[in-house]
């Protein structure tokens, strides 16, 4: 086997939340046709108990470095200085920058993947002819300026700066590269019309959901009481727009809601939910659970899954699986842009509060708004089956790793 060298700005497992089930399928997929070494980088000391087993997913080294956020913020700062997005000094850790290094010189490395931009700074002047490929995932410089548009004073001026700066690295990288991925062709198209000198090295592969994993045939024990009637949300609650997309529903569509409905609950499912999202459990209907150690029951006992998304990039995992699950699910079309489109899917979107209200009426009272019963489903897990297949959807990339 030839040897490969991939970079994630995080731990490819486990699997649980959205960068880490893109680039665990992505890493699995290369060490079946390479002897990959790995370096990552670990933000949450729980994910070193895993450090075993992703050396094991390994035929070549492994290199995982504990990143401090304390200490990350301040290299961060240089980026003030230096004119240059502050994603870049964040992840420019000298213990990743000197295995590299190194490990370029012990070993016949002719292909480097990168995941996300960040760790493509420890790619600089490397030796002529080691084919580049990066997956960018999503343009995250465009949502730095997502972000701006919802913050005010010295934060807005940070975020707008880091949109500004974070896409000509992107650019920078992308036009020297061989090969620049993002998850959706909605996404490599944005980038394309940003930077159009990189137009024709720019392409997409698609997520893909584990049906056998994520199946409506499984046994699923319910979680909920008898007498609830939910809707759940899943997903990292640590994560802004996920924070922003629970607050906004609970202040804005649910309470009407739950007047409505007294039975009706929205449960939100998801690690290390912030102070303002456990704040949320002391309204009546919500729960708020933490970490979980399975999210299917969750989702396939629910009524509907529900992704009130304000700001969103890329791919929603938490549709694709709750779609494999046969659930219908409530959606912003912010949440739902990414997913390749039938009018069957977008039944359920809705963008503003009386909207989602009343579709989420309909699905609570088990018929859609013109009487008939809602669609739980079926179809959604059809069309997972015939568009989101990991193997086939990474061929893509896999292609231009191979040259």
């Amino acid at each position: 086997m030839d040897d490969l060298l991939f970079l994630a700005h995080r731990i490819p497992y486990p699997p649980r939340k959205g960068d880490k089930i893109r680039s665990y399928h992505l890493l699995r997929a290369l060490t079946a046709r390479y002897r990959v070494h790995l370096g990552a980088f670990v933000d949450d000391a729980e994910d070193l108990q895993h450090a075993t087993t992703v050396a094991n997913l390994c035929a070549g080294e492994t290199r995982l470095v504990r990143l401090d956020p304390w200490r990350a913020k301040i290299r961060a700062l240089r980026g003030l200085w230096r004119n240059e997005a502050l994603t870049l000094p964040y992840y420019d850790h000298p213990e990743m920058r000197s295995w590299v290094r190194q490990l370029l010189t012990r070993h016949p490395i002719r292909r480097v993947v990168v995941y996300s931009a960040a760790p493509a700074c420890f790619l600089e002047n490397i030796a002529p002819g080691i084919r580049r490929v990066i997956d960018f995932v999503d343009v995250d410089s465009a949502k730095w300026g997502e972000y701006a548009t919802k913050r005010t004073g010295l934060a807005r001026w940070i975020y707008r700066r880091e949109a500004r700066t974070l896409l000509a690295a992107e650019r920078r990288i992308a036009a020297t590269w061989d090969a620049a991925f993002f998850v959706s062709q909605p996404e490599a198209e944005l980038f394309r019309q940003s930077a159009p000198e990189c137009a024709a090295r720019v392409d997409y592969w698609e997520n893909g959901v584990d049906l056998a994993y994520f199946s409506p045939d499984l046994p699923h024990a319910n979680p909920y009481a008898p007498e609830a009637l939910p809707l759940v949300f899943t997903g990292a609650m640590d994560y802004w727009p996920n924070v922003d997309a629970v607050l906004w529903f609970a202040e804005t569509v649910f309470p009407r809601l739950h007047a409505r409905i007294p039975a009706a609950r929205f449960v939100i499912v998801g690690g290390r939910p912030t102070p303002e999202v456990m704040k949320l459990q002391t309204l009546p209907g919500i729960v708020v659970t933490g970490n979980v150690p399975d999210v299917r029951p969750w989702i396939f006992w629910a009524k509907a899954a529900v992704a009130p998304l304000r700001i969103a990039r890329g791919i929603q995992n938490k549709v694709l699986e709750a779609m494999a699950l046969e659930r219908p699910v409530l959606a912003t079309t912010k949440a739902m842009e990414g997913i390749r489109h039938d009018a069957r899917l977008t039944r359920w979107v809705a963008d503003t509060p009386d909207e989602l209200f009343t579709k989420a009426l309909a699905l609570l009272q088990g018929a859609d708004e013109d009487g008939t019963q809602p669609a739980c489903g079926p179809f959604g897990r059809q069309w997972m089956q015939r568009h989101y297949h990991w193997e086939s959807n990474l061929q893509r990339i896999l292609d231009q790793v191979a040259g």
